[in-house]
């Protein structure tokens, strides 16, 4: 679901010095392209690529452990999160790495600039021809079919041996990421007079429609409004999604006219974003994000945060760099919910792994972050043709809360485009061992061979996700997707906070290790029905305790209170 592009310049200036002669050994490397891309022939060599580097971080190890060491409720350190300066300590790259690194670069007469807060991340940008003799490497054109997308690639490159163990990656080289398809937007046939206010009852229409009064009714999300300015909850925008402030209102008016008129959100941008306004602007995904979280979250600070096309870190086009910004920031907002991904083959396991260390800062600060789980149920984040099962990224990052989907209201079943497995990177952690290991023993011998049952299994909860009602351009319709539950689920958690931080007590943070306790599992909705299917089989079934679908379930909102003191 991430969008690819390369922006490929003319050579202005360039120091024109040969590359020094190295040993150079390989360190990434695939036999092809992914499917659905194609080799249209080499890259000029006057091309422009604008390179990053990751390097070698000091000590990820101990963040890992300071992670779990905040996060987990056994813990004597629950809550007590990170602070900027103590996560960098952990990530920033030895002195002798940044030294050794730098000199390669300078002695072939280029340059390279920081572009992350602790300066694990570098950039700099290179030829092709001289990056092809640097790196050992041929950098080629590539076409997405299904999009007509041409960005630039190398099926292999080589570093230094000198370098190893200083150097974790370069990119763009072997990743090839496929573009994001946002939800449809379906204008329905004349829907009912809705019931806009909640109570303990569900109402019918919810069957069809899903609106906030639903979701008050079905998972008891509280309508009294927020009370603490310091809580924050960010809305991840990218390929020029906008959210219309006008198509909130309206909202708001039909479905939450219980909130005050004034109620809107924040606007940060970062590589060139921005937010027009006006109904051709309109985005079905950032409106989505934007009215489920302000109008599920009553009174919670919302700031959506749109990611331009001037991206610093490459073919990622803005996922590490929102990241990177909020690490920046002295207080980041203390969730953070995303819909749009990609599959995980499309991404080297380097960079998968780099850029799920990210994640790791994040959370280790203390902000929760949700990222939809994807659309293509075991085929990947969108339905596509498959021989075996495909996870799909960051879901399979252990230090994020994918978020599946479901329907229907007596009671909740598995969406069945809900995307869910295991990662064939990411080894499951320990705080899901138990529940991926008895689902893999109800399993049994089905599909086996289709998937990597060692992996980190996804999603981890679920919420409502199919016929879910917008407003986008003046009218009002439906959308499905996990893009919608991300950020229903997101605004639940942000209400929990509330109630922490007015009690003086601390944020949730990463919630997986909650999650997965005892007390955790005993506050959702066990969803127990459907499947997502795919790949010509039936996909992985919703059973009892977790499962590769929905998850544990869904969001109790008085029992999770109950379970996390709020």
């Amino acid at each position: 679901m991430v969008l690819t592009s390369l922006v490929v310049a003319s050579l202005v200036t360039l120091a024109c010095a040969g590359p020094v002669a190295q040993n150079l050994v390989v360190h990434e490397q695939i036999n092809s392209a992914p499917n659905g891309f194609l080799h249209t022939g080499p890259a000029s060599d006057s091309t422009v690529l604008n390179l990053r580097i990751a390097l070698v971080s000091s000590d990820m190890a101990g963040l890992e452990k300071a992670l779990y060491d905040v996060s987990t409720p056994s813990s004597s350190l629950y809550g007590q999160h990170l602070s900027k300066a103590d996560v960098e300590a952990f990530v920033a790259p030895k002195p002798e790495t940044v030294s050794a690194v730098n000199g390669w670069i300078n002695a072939n007469g280029l340059s390279a600039t920081t572009i992350s807060p602790a300066g694990d991340w570098l950039a700099l940008s290179i030829p092709v021809s001289k990056a092809n003799s640097l790196l050992g490497a041929q950098f080629s054109f590539f076409t997405e079919q299904a999009t007509g997308k041409e960005s630039v690639h190398t099926l292999s490159y080589s570093i230094p041996a000198s370098l190893k163990g200083h150097i974790e990656l370069i990119h763009p080289t072997t990743s090839f990421a496929s573009s994001h398809s946002v939800p449809k937007f379906s204008t329905p046939t004349i829907v009912p007079p809705r019931n806009v206010t909640s109570s303990l009852a569900v109402p019918s229409s919810c069957a069809s429609v899903v609106t906030p009064a639903c979701l008050q009714a079905l998972y008891g999300i509280p309508t009294t409004q927020a009370t603490q300015s310091s809580n924050a909850l960010g809305v991840s925008g990218f390929i020029d999604q906008f959210a219309q402030t006008a198509d909130l209102k309206q909202f708001l008016r039909t479905l939450r006219p219980d909130l005050p008129q004034s109620t809107t959100f924040a606007l940060k941008t970062l590589d060139g974003g921005s937010n027009p306004q006006g109904a051709q602007n309109a985005g079905d995904e950032a409106n989505l994000d934007i009215q489920y979280t302000v109008g599920v979250a009553s009174g919670v600070p919302v700031t959506f945060i749109s990611v331009g096309d001037n991206f610093r870190d490459g073919d990622l086009e803005g996922f590490l760099d929102i990241i990177n910004a909020l690490l920046a920031e002295s207080s980041p907002p203390q969730v953070l919910t995303t819909s749009y991904g990609n599959n995980e083959d499309e991404i080297s396991p380097n960079l998968a792994m780099n850029l799920c260390n990210a994640y790791m800062q994040l959370g280790a600060r203390g902000t929760s972050i949700l990222f939809a789980s994807g659309d293509g149920g075991v085929t990947g984040s969108q339905t596509s043709s498959c021989s075996t099962f495909v996870p799909t990224f960051p879901s399979g990052c252990p230090f994020l809360t994918s978020v599946g989907a479901t329907t229907g209201i007596g009671p909740e079943t598995a969406a069945s485009f809900s995307s869910g497995g295991f990662s064939n990177v990411f080894a499951a952690p320990s705080y899901q061992t138990a529940a991926v290991s008895s689902f893999l023993s109800t399993l049994g011998n089905t599909n086996r061979g289709l998937f990597n049952r060692t992996g980190r299994g996804f999603p981890d909860i679920s919420a409502q996700g199919v016929n879910v009602e917008i407003v986008s351009g003046g009218s009002a319709g439906t959308v499905s997707g996990t893009s919608c539950s991300s950020p229903i689920f997101a605004s639940v958690i942000s209400l929990l906070n509330d109630r922490l931080i007015a009690k003086g007590k601390s944020p949730l943070g990463f919630l997986n290790p909650f999650l997965y306790s005892s007390a955790g599992r005993a506050a959702l909705n066990d969803v127990t029905s459907g499947s997502n299917p795919g790949c010509n089989t039936n996909g992985f079934p919703a059973t009892t305790g977790w499962d590769p679908v929905t998850g544990l379930g869904t969001p109790n909102f008085a029992a999770l209170a109950s379970a996390v003191g709020a």
